[in-house]
């Protein structure tokens, strides 16, 4: 399929970091545009079809604002990880951007809705930001891409030390009812043999037909 044939060349970084080989290769957080129900917004995209298709058209200094917006406590796992990618993909235009976005992503936590499910939203909004941004990074770190003048990583020192699997899983005991979902994230996120066991358990819940089930029917483990 098309939309993915850039991120074949990435292949070589997913397996040197230790993801298990997609039949769509590269960093998973990044290289892969996931199936999302079109009921729900998301930020303005390319009519390209590769994985990097910014609108050339946005104005990035929205980015914050316009992401924070998207991550409503209704809007589901699967469109919340399509912004997010999309959103480190803007924000790799402008460092300030991207600091200013993680930071405002993180001081959710700090201040979360009362509602327990919805703290597990902005936990695992934290914690797959994070790791986006440092999987965009390995991209670029392994000459995959090249920096065109592109300074410091994403991921900054002050925040280097957040595991953002640490922070999926308070979300996930904090809003048990999104496990599928929280899974299929987790399988993207993490090193095999432990992506598999997270994958497993999600394709185990998913309904037939949902959204997660198409997505882990289009990046199958080969």
């Amino acid at each position: 399929m098309p939309i993915l044939r850039s991120c074949r060349i990435l292949a070589v970084v997913a397996t040197f970091i230790g993801f298990a080989p997609a039949a769509f290769a590269g960093p998973p957080l990044i290289c892969h545009p996931f199936v999302v129900d079109s009921a729900f917004p998301l930020l303005p995209w390319g009519a390209g079809h590769e994985w990097r298709s910014p609108h050339p058209d946005y104005d990035v200094a929205r980015l914050t604002a316009d992401t924070l917006v998207l991550l409503s406590v209704d809007a589901p796992i699967l469109s919340r990880m399509e912004n997010l990618r999309r959103a480190t993909i803007y924000a790799d235009q402008d460092p300030l951007i991207a600091e200013a976005l993680l930071a405002a992503v993180l001081a959710r936590i700090d201040t979360p809705p009362a509602d327990r499910s919805g703290a597990g939203l902005a936990w695992f909004d934290a914690g797959y930001l994070v790791e986006t941004y440092r999987q965009l990074g390995l991209v670029y770190q392994h000459g995959m891409l090249t920096t065109k003048g592109r300074g410091a990583p994403l991921v900054s020192a002050a925040v280097a030390g957040i595991d953002g699997y640490v922070f999926l899983q308070k979300a996930l005991a904090l809003a048990p009812e999104r496990r599928a979902e929280f899974d299929f994230a987790a399988s993207l996120m993490t090193p095999a043999p432990l992506a598999a066991t997270h994958r497993s358990h999600a394709a185990t819940a998913a309904e037939p037909g949902s959204t997660l089930a198409r997505n882990l029917e289009l990046y199958a483990v080969e």
